[in-house]
This record gives structure tokens, C-alpha cells and sequence, in this order.
């Protein structure tokens, strides 16, 4: 439940501005089927949803799994009159990793690859303990700042968007055939966007605060597009 008011420091309640007009909300925890929404602009600001960090967890896994996969599949076959070849992220980054190209080639490895794996790992780190009813791991709270730092770096969605664009000027001169790599990359970016529904930032740390007590599987996760309604719980 959210509504707008003054902030009384003895309830132990938390503010929660909107995301689109900035209006402030005092933060009261929602039973499940209830939806919090601003009472300026409608937008949808919290739902409960049941085990959001088991399903965190899970998918921070599958990360991993497909971003291994990503790097060492073919990514693509380049073939032009019978002639081909096949390569995958990894042969390309040796094949780069001479000269004045490799300060590039380390970078691109790290905001692609580097990234998005250290950032899944600290989230399994952050939540693993507390979704099977623990108390959170030690220094989580510093681990969980670190993967919130790194949320705007993790570029692979990015890349697999240049890369679409690059083959489709290239596929002019060259038969390409997409490999196992590139979908496990396009997986990669559903299942990122699938762990940001689920997360909730100010859950989390409210977890963390209250030393992983919080974990009864009804964490507030933000919703995804806003939608229109008569009243601020639906």
C-alpha cells in the first residue's frame, strides 16, 4: 500500500519515489494480488510476487550456463564460394590478442562477457542464502552495491544488436549462417530481462537490513510497462 503524506519517523517506513513524476510514497508492505500504483500518474510501482528470489537465483544461473555457452559455441559461419569458416567469441578474442589491438579486445571481453557473468554471480552470492531462508551471506550488502554499479555495463544485448547490424551489410558479400553462440546471446538477453522483472532493488536491501528475515516469498518486484487503473491497489 502506498500513499502520499508525511513521512513519521517513529513508523519505521520507507519512501518510495516514482520513477516517472518523482512523487513521493510512504512504503507499506502488499499482500498478495495487490498492486501499488502512483497516485499522480497511475504508474505501477510495486506487486508482490511469490519466491522472486528462488526465480532470481534461477535465472542468474541460467546466465552463466548461456553466457559459457556463448563464448565457446560458433558464433557464426562466414562461407563465399565454397569456401567457409566458423569461429566462435573465444577464437576471436586470441585472434585479437597481439599488438595495440588488445587494450580493445580485453575491453570488449569484459563489458560483454566479464560483466554480465561477475554481475550474475554476485546476485547468486546475494540472494542463494536468504531464498532458502538464511541469513544473508557475509558482506552481501557490499556485493549487492557492486552488481547494482555494474547493471548499466553489462553490454551483451548491445552487441548482439551491433552484431545483427554488421551481418546484415555483410550478408550482401558472403553467405553467413548464424550459430548456437548467437541464439544462446539472444536466450541470454530474454533471461536478463526476465531477472529485471523480478528484481526489486528496495526489496532486496530491505532484506539485507533486516538480516535476510524478509523472506516469506511475498517480495515486492516492481511491475513491468505501466498500466492504467481507477485506484492505487488493484
Amino acid at each position: 500500500m502506498l500513499h502520499e503524506g508525511h513521512y513519521d519517523l517513529t513508523t519505521g517506513a520507507g519512501l518510495l519515489a516514482c520513477p516517472r513524476c518523482d512523487a513521493l510514497h510512504v512504503e507499506e508492505d502488499l499482500r498478495a494480488g495487490e498492486t501499488a500504483r502512483c497516485v499522480r500518474c497511475r504508474t505501477v510501482l510495486a506487486r508482490p510476487h511469490e519466491g522472486a528470489f528462488t526465480q532470481i537465483v534461477a535465472l542468474s544461473f541460467t546466465q552463466v550456463v548461456l553466457m559459457v555457452a556463448a563464448v565457446f559455441f560458433p558464433f557464426l559461419e562466414i562461407s563465399r564460394m565454397g569456401i567457409g569458416n566458423a569461429t566462435s567469441l573465444f577464437g576471436v578474442a586470441l585472434a585479437f590478442s597481439h599488438g595495440w589491438l588488445l587494450p580493445l579486445t580485453a575491453a570488449v571481453v569484459a563489458f560483454i562477457v566479464g560483466l554480465p557473468v561477475l554481475r550474475a554471480l554476485l546476485l547468486i552470492y546475494v540472494l542463494a542464502p536468504m531464498a532458502r531462508g538464511g541469513r544473508p551471506a557475509p558482506r552481501a550488502a557490499s556485493a549487492f552495491r557492486m552488481s547494482e554499479m555494474l547493471r548499466p555495463w553489462s553490454m551483451a544485448e548491445i552487441f548482439v544488436i551491433g552484431t545483427a547490424i554488421a551481418l546484415v551489410k555483410l550478408g550482401g558479400l558472403a553467405t553467413v549462417r548464424m550459430g548456437p553462440a548467437f541464439w544462446a546471446f539472444c536466450a541470454l538477453i530474454l533471461v536478463g530481462v526476465a531477472s529485471r522483472v523480478f528484481t526489486c532493488s528496495a526489496t532486496i536491501w530491505d532484506a539485507l537490513e533486516d538480516g535476510g528475515a524478509r523472506t516469506d516469498g511475498r517480495e515486492v518486484v516492481p511491475a513491468a510497462p505501466p498500466q492504467p487503473a481507477d485506484g492505487p491497489r488493484g
